[in-house]
């Protein structure tokens, strides 16, 4: 009786350690999928992100290249 227990008891653990480790490596397979799908959208935000802060800084460099071109015009002022 106590021999039939203990190969039960051995079963239902390697069971266990089996179950246990399937179940990790599924874990594991969906942590990483999901890790590069972050990664890809973080990666495409800031490509987008690096785009629109070049456009903008290319933007602002020919404004201020406009405004130390023009003449500012020379404003009298009243004296009282």
């Amino acid at each position: 009786m106590g021999f039939i227990l203990r190969v039960r008891l051995a079963s239902f653990f390697a069971g266990a350690a089996a179950a246990a480790t399937g179940g990790g490596y599924f874990l594991y397979k969906d942590y990483k999928l999901a890790n590069d799908s972050m990664a890809l959208k973080v990666k495409c935000l800031q490509d987008s992100t690096d785009t629109r802060y070049e456009a903008l800084e290319k933007r602002l460099a020919a404004l201020e290249g406009q405004q130390s071109t023009e003449a500012a015009p020379d404003v009298d002022t009243p004296s009282d």
